[in-house]
């Protein structure tokens, strides 16, 4: 049987399977012999609990850690917010791994139900939100801070002929799909947190955005970055605090700049970004890793750990999988995450799409405010 064939009959069969991006393709996770639902109680000891190695290739465990359930892992409060019920973290084992050419070919000619977008917060709503925060960046409480706005509509939609089509228009290096009986993911994340292989691990933190035009290329791109006073702020200080983090885990001057300041191309935008590498202590676990890099700061903002109290302070709604980590964790401790963000969540029919873009002293809300936008209509376009 083919492998687009086969794609097709797994998809079919209705059982539950995922898809990560890999280097020559795609990775389709299935077959599960476990489904491991994470809640604050249970994440100390999944990620404490040591699994016999065999040498196998489904020696791992992949899924997703929520955006609350990290913040509960490194003991910060997210208060009560509107919630839609879904689950705060899922991990699957796989007893069969299927490689994919890059361009899947399926196509779903059915319609899908679908409505208009709504978006939880307004222009207005923004912009008061950003004038708060102004204030706490000027009173030194917070360097950078990411507001996230979060686009919903009701909508039946198939996983895999929207992942398909996203494969084809915005192919990302850190996009992944998962297909469940009672949930889907399609995401095509651009942003990788944490490549770990033996003693080696490196972050490759994204920080500044540009949108396409028909006159711009990568060159061009980087030379607006380079000279953008708030860009190249934004990036050396989200830079600075992945560098902190690593360092925290890693040995004494092993933490190097690999890349710095590159630019890198998609769909809709340019993304301004650089590599970080470290060698970790000896007998770190995968809690102290997973404590010190998520959430990822990327995408919170500097420092971290206060700027994540004042955003869950802000923040009325449930961000789910949004800012959260998707990737795999093998038996003999090396693993991959990826920063959620450019993702659909469906769940009870209803599709969700959160951003967010950075503030720092001299941002401008109604470009912050457009800058969402942008990252978000890949993925709104997939609805057209």
């Amino acid at each position: 049987m083919s492998k687009p064939n086969q794609l097709s009959e797994i998809h079919n069969s209705g059982k539950p399977y995922i898809i990560y991006k890999s280097k020559k393709g795609f990775d389709l996770y299935t077959d599960f012999s476990k489904k491991i639902i994470l809640n604050k109680k249970n994440i100390q000891k999944f990620l404490s609990k040591k699994h016999k190695v065999r040498s196998k290739k489904t020696d791992l465990l992949i899924g997703f850690f929520g955006y609350d359930l990290l913040n509960s892992l490194i003991n910060i409060k997210v208060p009560k917010q509107t919630t839609t019920g879904f689950p705060k973290g899922i991990f699957y084992k796989p007893e069969k791994i299927i490689r994919l050419r890059n361009e899947l070919d399926y196509r779903d000619n059915k319609d899908f139900t679908k409505n208009s977008f709504k978006i939880n917060i307004n222009g207005n709503s923004y912009t008061k939100i950003f004038n708060k925060f102004k204030k706490k960046i000027k009173s030194g409480e917070t360097y950078q801070i990411k507001i996230c706005t979060k686009y919903k509509t009701k909508s039946r939609i198939n996983p895999l002929d929207f992942f398909s089509r996203l494969s084809k228009t915005n192919l990302a290096p850190e996009a992944f799909m998962i297909k469940d009986k009672n949930y889907s993911i399609i995401s095509c994340s651009p942003e990788n947190l944490i490549t770990k292989k033996g003693l080696d691990i490196s972050t490759k933190p994204i920080a500044g955005t540009l949108e396409k035009t028909k006159s711009l290329n990568k060159a061009k791109a980087l030379s607006y970055f380079k000279k953008n006073l708030k860009e190249t702020k934004e990036h050396n200080m989200i830079v600075d605090m992945e560098r902190n983090d690593l360092s925290r885990i890693c040995k004494i001057g092993s933490v190097k700049l690999a890349k710095q300041k590159i630019v890198e191309e998609y769909k809709d935008l340019f993304h301004y970004v650089s590599l970080i590498k470290g060698k970790l202590k000896k007998n770190i676990r995968n809690i102290e890793i997973i404590k010190a890099m998520m959430p990822g700061g990327s995408v919170i903002g500097c420092p971290k750990i206060n700027t994540l109290k004042l955003l869950n302070n802000q923040e009325k709604e449930d961000r789910n999988i949004y800012t959260g980590s998707f990737g795999y964790i093998k038996f003999n401790g090396d693993m991959r995450f990826n920063i959620i963000i450019r993702s659909i969540l469906n769940f009870k029919d209803i599709s969700e799409i959160s951003v967010a873009s950075g503030v720092v002293v001299d941002s401008n809300a109604k470009h912050e405010f457009n800058e969402n936008y942008i990252k978000a209509k890949a993925l709104i376009d997939l609805f057209k």
